[in-house]
């Protein structure tokens, strides 16, 4: 919003203040000034304030709001406008014949003038001074009286062609009323485009004569020209809610709706009203008046606001003061000061340090608790005025399980290389899942889902660092996720997910590069569970619809007692091809309360001793059937490996010409140790002699030398 300094100062004395204090009054009350502005007006130079105001202070939107404000913040009198005195009388007429209004079409009030004996639209030249200082260019039409009070007051007035409607109706008796559109109804406005309305829209008729799109915009065949001789002038207060969803749904936005958007009060409406006839009146001596509607909705009283001295000190703090060392406080006088500069009207209990604030109607918006007033106060006395201090800590608190959970499996994961990431938990539509729930009003089409699981992110995470000539990125991220029906049938839950691989490594230097196999990857996860002592156990049987795991090299993790803890797996070939990454690209999820409720129940760490007797380890190869299962072999090699088998892992997997079809050869190191002696190497053969009979009996297989 552009504000011209010279016509702020026609309602508050600025001159006398210096320009850099006036923008960090300005700054620190909450407005903040984005540009000054240097402006040839004429033969005159000015200078205008390019301020961003809060979208709840719909009071500030025009000058004479901002001047108020101004006049609030640096402690002087607002100078009162002649026409704001001269208009008592009249207003109360007006508010004599006014009739209530029925709330259904979010219409807080309603009022309509016919002006009459209009023959020259002459715009006085100072009006079109103060519309380019304010970076509004003039027409010299009536459009400039529009742009004027609308940017004086902050209350926008539409104008029709009176004699336009009387035409239409064959006469002059017409009621204003509010209605519901018909689906698909055609309403041409003044804008040229026709829109399709439906029965959401609300529209404003004389009699049955649509003539505006309510608080959007008006019909074209009943907008003013330069032939117009009367008009017909509404000013309403419309919700802001309703006109806000109205002009999204028929894509329009004007500068009437913008400012309903801000929701606007009746405070100065009909004060708004006289001063636009005055002004029209300036070229038009004999102009003429008439009330032809007035309606409101009947107002009910708010409850006053409970401000206690305790909680703005506790709040606030000590104030800075040169003169004593110690620490004081702002003191009551100072604060009913303050609510005197705002126009809040209070009663104060001097015994309890108490005040019962009425707050006016044109901030009820935005100061509605406790914690707004004092905010108020803060604003008024400065914020930098309050002496920064550092509470003191007696003690330090303790870690709760949930942190103590994350804080583990962190340690964990950044032990097996992966680093942590962060994401959104909003996702845009495009994403390849398709149970996202979906928001009803998101700001972003980006930001439109809430997502149902961290995969999705990680994998556009390393896509985009691989457009991007980065390495591929391996890591991990905490997050929710959701899933369900909104808004009541529909779970919240927390998860770890992790992606990695996709890098080629060598393990010595005088090896090849190679990438991570499904079972090195498996392997990283299984060693994870082991830091975190989780027993658990896998199987292949991820949903077939599943579009961002490997349908055959992918598997669910289940707990001993049977409960999910989460899936594992390569990713797609589709999805690989479709984004051009690697396809050794291996991701994981886990549920974190899983997790840490696991964890909680392995409170008390159970300790083997250290044996010091040596190893003896023997490597077993063999062939063997491709689908028989390793956890199978390996159970069976641990029953009847005697106590002596201490440990059995998986070397190599080999499949290629010179296996059998549909076989695998496997190569299993076998560690022995006993707790008591040295074992003998004799004994061992007996034990590996003993295993290999076992694998041709039950397994089938064939044993390589």
């Amino acid at each position: 919003m552009q504000i011209p300094l010279k016509w702020i100062n026609e309602l508050v004395n600025v001159e006398s203040i210096n320009l850099d204090d006036l923008i960090e009054k300005l700054t620190l009350g909450g407005f903040e000034v984005e540009e000054i502005l240097e402006l040839k007006i004429g033969n005159e130079k000015q200078l205008s304030l390019d301020i961003s105001t809060t979208a709840n202070r719909s009071d500030s939107l025009s000058i004479q709001g901002i001047s108020a404000e101004i006049a609030t913040l640096l402690n002087k009198s607002i100078k009162s406008s002649n026409y704001s005195s001269k208009n008592l009388n009249w207003k109360q007429e007006l508010e004599n014949s006014c009739v209530t209004i029925s709330p259904e079409y979010n219409c807080s009030t309603f009022i309509s003038i016919i002006i009459e004996n209009i023959d020259d639209f002459t715009v006085p030249n100072w009006i079109k001074q103060k519309l380019t200082s304010a970076g509004i260019i003039p027409t010299d039409s009536l459009l400039d009286f529009q742009s004027y009070i609308l940017l004086e007051t902050g209350y926008p007035f539409a104008f029709y062609d009176f004699n336009k409607i009387c035409s239409k109706l064959n006469s002059s008796n017409f009621e204003l009323s509010f209605s519901k559109a018909l689906n698909n109804q055609k309403f041409t406005a003044s804008n040229g485009i026709t829109y399709s309305l439906d029965n959401s829209n609300t529209i404003l008729n004389a009699n049955e004569l649509p003539i505006s799109i309510a608080g959007v915009i008006e019909n074209e065949d009943f907008y003013f020209s330069k032939d117009t001789k009367s008009l017909l002038i509404e000013g309403s207060i419309f919700d802001a809610a309703s006109i806000r969803q109205e002009s999204r749904s028929l894509g329009l936005r004007t500068d009437r709706s913008a400012r309903y958007e801000k929701s606007l009060k009746n405070t100065y409406l009909i004060e708004s009203f006289y001063r636009l006839i005055s002004l029209l009146r300036i070229s038009n001596p004999k102009l003429t008046c008439k009330l032809h509607t007035y309606s409101k909705i009947l107002e009910t009283n708010k409850p006053s606001i409970l401000l206690r001295y305790q909680t703005v000190n506790e709040i606030l703090g000590p104030i800075s003061s040169p003169q004593q060392k110690d620490s004081i406080y702002i003191t009551p006088e100072m604060i009913e000061d303050y609510l005197n500069r705002l126009n809040f009207k209070y009663f104060y209990n001097e015994s309890k340090l108490v005040w019962e604030v009425d707050i006016p109607d044109f901030r009820s918006d935005d100061i509605t608790r406790e914690i707004d007033l004092i905010e108020e106060i803060g604003r008024l006395h400065g914020f930098n005025n309050f002496l920064t201090s550092l509470p003191k800590i007696k003690t330090i608190g303790n870690e709760d399980l949930s942190y103590r959970t994350r804080k583990k499996i962190t340690s964990c994961l950044t032990n097996i290389g992966l680093n942590e990431l962060i994401h959104y938990s909003l996702v845009n539509e495009e994403t390849f899942l398709e149970n996202e729930i979906k928001l009803v009003n998101p700001l972003l089409s980006d930001c439109s889902n809430l997502r149902s699981s961290l995969l999705p992110s990680l994998i556009q995470t390393v896509q985009e660092n691989l457009k991007q000539g980065n390495l591929f990125i391996e890591g991990f991220e905490y997050g929710h996720v959701f899933s369900g029906n909104m808004p009541t049938d529909f779970t919240e839950k927390e998860y770890v997910a992790g992606i990695f691989g996709g890098i080629k490594t060598k393990l010595t230097w005088s090896d090849s590069e190679k990438a991570l196999t499904w079972f090195e990857a498996k392997g990283k996860i299984e060693k994870l569970f082991k830091q975190l002592n989780l027993i658990t156990y896998w199987e292949n049987s991820v949903p077939s619809e599943n579009k961002i795991l490997h349908p055959y090299r992918s598997a669910e993790i289940y707990l001993v007692n049977g409960v999910k803890l989460g899936v594992f797996g390569q990713i797609h070939p589709i999805l690989l091809n479709q984004l051009i990454i690697s396809p050794e690209t291996y991701l994981f999820e886990l549920d974190v309360e899983l997790i840490q409720n696991q964890i909680q129940k392995n409170k008390l760490a159970i300790y083997k001793e250290y044996s010091s007797y040596p190893k003896i380890v023997k490597d077993l190869s063999f062939i063997i059937n491709e689908e028989t299962q390793f956890k199978n072999l390996e159970s069976v090699l641990y029953c009847n490996g005697t106590q002596f088998l201490s440990e059995i892992n998986l070397l190599d997997e080999y499949r290629g010409k010179s296996i059998p079809e549909k076989s695998k050869s496997l190569c299993l190191q076998l560690v022995f140790q006993a707790n008591d002696k040295t074992l003998e190497n004799k004994e061992i053969d007996s034990i590996i002699n003993n295993l290999q009979s076992i694998l041709i009996n039950k397994f089938n297989a064939i044993i390589r030398t």
